[in-house]
């Protein structure tokens, strides 16, 4: 008999990546379970990603709180609340603990899940759980997420992390450019121009083309001034995730602020440098099964030489991407066919 397990977790594009290896932890752990994951709308592909996801639920927060009275609206959260109240759950996880993720939580039905008010975000959300677990709270997102499931679901998890991404790179072929992600969620993280150029020549002197991703019109405007004049350089359209994802796949390396697209190339399993301004790495360091680096840190950004060093390490680092490339040479995706994508969320977490 299938064990049917509720995930709720909305956002951010980051800390769903994160969620992922807990995930595919679950589905290694706890026989014939069925795995549904309550998202925000925006961000729906990335549980879609995992093969162990068997519905994606969307919920639309940042949409709704705009117009939280209106006709359409309500109709919309009477919706899903119909659809919550119509399934029978042996196990809702609330792997957010916010009160806005509690607010879903209680619209279900099943074994309510979550963290103790100790170890939450938002203490008060822990006292809508039957059931509360203790993770400490100073470490890694990664971690973290595992051990919670973990607890919830009475196994002890080994190995380093799965992201179940494998649809995604399976038969990429590397491709010779670096993506750069030079803005995130807040204008506070963001790294001297100046500091940027110096990578720019670093890469172009290793015969990399550079890819530059932006979200909306001010990150745009940024990524265009940052690339003026720069051989190689091209500002990409937006695009949606699964546009994004692909054009990460095929990078031979990326480097970019703490952001969730940052993240994602990590989990992808691409060399990822990491510049830490306005945030820490210890709760949030770039993971993944290839090179990382998580530079800086809150109040203290990496200086250009540091950034420079762990380029020339990620260069250096034998890619098993690359080695399967090279072994399957005929498999190649088609990056600039992805260029055209359009729709959904290309900020940051």
């Amino acid at each position: 008999m299938k064990k049917r397990i509720l995930i709720v977790r909305t956002s951010s594009l980051g800390d769903l990546v994160h969620m992922l290896p807990a995930i595919s932890d679950i589905a290694t752990n706890v026989p014939g379970v069925q795995i549904d994951w309550i998202v925000e709308e925006g961000f729906a592909e990335i549980p879609a990603w995992h093969p162990a996801v068997h519905e994606v639920i969307k919920v639309a927060h940042r949409r709704w709180r705009k117009h939280w009275w209106a006709a359409q609206t309500r109709a919309e959260r009477a919706a899903l609340r119909d659809k919550l109240k119509s399934r029978q759950y042996d196990i809702v996880l609330d792997m957010q603990a916010l009160m806005k993720s509690v607010w879903l939580v209680r619209q279900t039905n099943g074994l309510r899940h979550g963290l103790d008010r100790h170890s939450a975000r938002e203490p008060l959300a822990s006292f809508f759980y039957d059931v509360k677990h203790s993770v400490n709270f100073w470490q890694p997102a990664v971690i973290r997420q595992r051990q919670l499931a973990a607890a919830a679901f009475g196994y002890t998890y080994a190995g380093e992390p799965d992201f179940g991404l494998r649809a995604i790179t399976d038969g990429v072929r590397i491709q010779p450019y670096a993506v750069i992600m030079p803005s995130a969620s807040r204008d506070d993280k963001l790294w001297p121009q100046a500091d940027w150029h110096k990578v720019f020549a670093r890469l172009g002197e290793h015969g990399l083309a550079l890819r530059l991703l932006a979200g909306n019109e001010a990150e745009t405007r940024r990524a265009q001034a940052l690339a003026a004049g720069v051989a190689g350089a091209e500002v990409l359209p937006r695009m949606n995730l699964n546009g994004i994802a692909g054009v990460l796949a095929a990078a031979r390396l990326m480097v970019g602020l703490d952001s969730g697209l940052t993240h994602l190339s990590a989990g992808l399993g691409r060399p990822t440098i990491g510049i830490y301004k306005a945030s820490t790495p210890v709760r949030t360091p770039l993971e993944g099964p290839s090179y990382t680096a998580s530079l800086g840190e809150r109040g203290n950004a990496p200086s250009a030489e540091t950034v420079l060093s762990a380029v020339e390490q990620a260069l250096a680092y034998q890619d098993p991407a690359l080695a399967a490339a090279e072994e399957h040479s005929g498999l190649e995706i088609q990056p600039d066919a992805l260029f055209n994508a359009s729709g959904g969320p290309g900020e940051g977490a």
